[in-house]
């Protein structure tokens, strides 16, 4: 990335925080964010916000950047297009993309992404499909305490009190990903939107909000309390933030091979419920994505389209998916760390 004119690191910050507020959906497939909370609440030590870094020290990440995650190149009809798996959250170090994904995404028409998270209408819909409804009975007591603790224990703000329990719950998911040095401020895919901004090229959303909305959330009391029930296990029990982080590292390494076997490692899909909410989360939006992906290379584009990592593994993965159209699909190999 070429050097920032003066004051242009405060603009691009602005977007990243404007866009995290946009990234919804489960960790590792979307998150949802709350405001930047106080530094410490009573007793409980609040790990740091996300800070815009110096002018400095953003164009030493320029020229540290390194190529990480995992990139393939599609090719039809005589045009090449790019398919990137992505991580929502993300390290300071790991923001900036490499120059084998920055030259990708340069050369290419159109970003796309599963939303358009700089897009103000689609952030509003977004926030209007997270927010409480006044009709919903509230949770149980025990859950609901249980709901307010995990709150309080990561520093939640206050603004997370106008969401649906669920989207609370997916929240805390995410806010609890900064004990382990990740943010959603920091994702790339936040980043490559800012990019695609900067060098004035369209960003494109592959799926709309109703569709990723309707797989996290319900209207329907029972289902809400399983969700709200279910995550709140994996927090109390630091099993999310130990599958975050695993999940993290191995974006980071490009490292398929253990990506594919996810289900071996997470410790995520026990219950037949589990497997279930799995498959409709992930591979039952790969089609559509696929389709709009195609969709839009047909009309003449050449794209960079950047997914959730998660979607690109097995059988029912965009690869294969997208070979199954007629694409030639090759991974991109980047070079080792020096």
């Amino acid at each position: 990335m070429k050097r920032l004119r003066p004051g242009a690191t405060a603009v691009l910050w602005q977007q990243l925080r404007r866009a995290a507020l946009a990234v919804s959906v489960l960790l590792g497939v979307g998150s949802a964010v709350a405001a930047p909370a106080p530094a410490s609440t009573d007793a409980v030590q609040c790990p740091p916000a996300a800070q815009m870094p110096e002018p400095q020290a953003l164009q030493q990440l320029m020229r540290d950047a390194r190529d990480r995650g995992l990139l393939w190149r599609l090719e039809k009809n005589g045009r090449t297009s790019w398919l990137y798996g992505t991580i929502h959250a993300s390290r300071l170090e790991w923001m900036i993309p490499g120059p084998t994904v920055m030259k990708a995404l340069r050369d290419s028409d159109a970003l796309a992404l599963e939303i358009n998270m700089l897009d103000g209408q689609v952030m509003a819909e977004l926030l209007d499909a997270m927010r409480a409804r006044p009709d919903a009975p509230p949770l149980p007591a025990p859950l609901a305490q249980r709901l307010e603790a995990l709150k309080h224990a990561e520093c939640a703000a206050a603004e997370l009190d106008a969401l649906r329990p669920d989207a609370q719950v997916i929240s805390i998911v995410a806010l609890s990903a900064r004990r382990q040095g990740l943010d959603v401020a920091y994702g790339v895919d936040v980043t490559l939107a800012s990019a695609a901004a900067a060098m004035q090229k369209p960003v494109i959303g592959l799926e709309s909000v109703q569709t990723q909305m309707q797989q996290v959330i319900s209207d329907d009391p029972m289902q809400v309390q399983e969700t709200v029930a279910s995550a709140l296990d994996q927090l109390e029990s630091h099993k999310a933030g130990t599958q975050l982080t695993q999940l993290a590292q191995i974006w980071a390494d490009g490292r398929l091979n253990l990506l594919t076997r996810y289900a071996d490692w997470c410790d995520c899909l026990n219950t037949a419920k589990e497997r279930r909410d799995f498959e409709r989360v992930v591979y039952g939006r790969n089609a559509g994505i696929a389709l709009a992906i195609a969709a839009q290379i047909d009309s003449g584009k050449t794209l960079f389209a950047g997914v959730g990592a998660l979607h690109m593994i097995g059988p029912q993965g965009l690869p294969t998916l997208l070979a199954a159209q007629g694409f030639r699909v090759e991974r991109v190999p980047f070079e080792p760390a020096r």
